[in-house]
């Protein structure tokens, strides 16, 4: 779909990029000439993703350990990748979700939601932005936003508040910067199964299996279809598109709203054993 080469000469950062939709997209840009830095909490999972895309398709990708819910843990980082050349673009992924009632959450809860996906990506573009600006470079901002951003999102209220926030810093910073020749758009995918997320969104589920259910096409998306767009809305080939939001979920959101409205004929056993699953399989990412 794309020519060789198409990314040759940029420079990457992908937030969240050792895991999932990031690992993926961050291994598509690789193919494509990119120099990719990659990032997320844990160091370690970052260090083996670059080691093993660089293993398979050559390229450089250097790996940061960074909490971006901590401003200062953020520029640090910036600017030690401005240190050795500017980077061309972001890829803000990194995120965090899991289901919940409302009314079970904790303040802690909601800020663990809260602080990644608004803060830490507003963060991220700010830290990234004001040295575009500062050195007269252009830039291509892209956010990882979800279906439910403009329509709300039952038990998963957190997330649905920051990827709204995200949207709509997307739409202000598109017409504040893009004097400055620096465009922001975003993608809104449907479900794309990964371990994590799965067992955090659907535990209990066959990962896709509520998409195989629910959506038009019958399916889930796949990290092929992501990897496409993503790469599209950071090329060169349509610089006039900016402040776009473009959902790709197979027309599940416009069918049934595409969130989590149906949870709510969940008994409280079922809730139980939900909570259960996801404070396991958060255990098991911490260790």
């Amino acid at each position: 779909m794309f020519q060789k080469n198409l990314f040759r000469g940029k420079r990457i950062l992908v937030t969240g990029g050792g895991t999932g939709l990031g690992r993926a997209m961050a291994e598509q840009f690789l193919q494509l000439g990119a120099e990719l830095f990659i990032c997320g909490r844990r160091k370690a999972v970052c260090d083996e993703t670059a080691a093993a895309l660089m293993g398979k398709h050559g390229g450089k990708i250097s790996a940061y350990g960074v909490d971006i819910r901590n401003a200062a843990a953020v520029d640090e980082m910036i600017e030690d990748i401005f240190a050795s050349g500017p980077l061309t673009d972001l890829v803000n992924n990194a995120a965090g979700n899991f289901i919940s009632r409302t009314e079970d959450l904790t303040p802690k809860g909601f800020d663990t939601i809260a602080n990644i996906v608004m803060h830490g990506t507003f963060y991220v573009t700010h830290a990234v932005g004001r040295r575009w600006i500062a050195n007269r470079q252009r830039g291509n901002v892209l956010s990882i936003v979800v279906t439910w951003y403009k329509n709300g999102g039952p038990f998963v209220v957190p997330s649905a508040m920051s990827k709204a926030a995200v949207h709509t810093m997307t739409m202000s910073l598109a017409s504040e910067w893009a004097r400055y020749g620096i465009r922001l758009n975003a993608i809104a995918p449907g479900e794309i199964p990964t371990e994590g997320m799965s067992k955090r969104l659907s535990p209990g589920e066959k990962p896709g299996a509520r998409s195989a259910k629910l959506n038009p096409m019958g399916r889930a998306g796949t990290f092929q279809e992501l990897q496409n767009l993503s790469t599209f809305l950071l090329s060169d080939g349509c610089e006039w598109l900016n402040g776009q939001t473009i959902t790709m979920d197979g027309g599940q959101q416009l069918a049934t709203g595409g969130n989590f409205y149906s949870l709510r004929e969940w008994t409280d056993e079922q809730w139980g054993v939900a909570r259960d699953a996801i404070r396991k399989q958060n255990v098991k990412d911490r260790a």
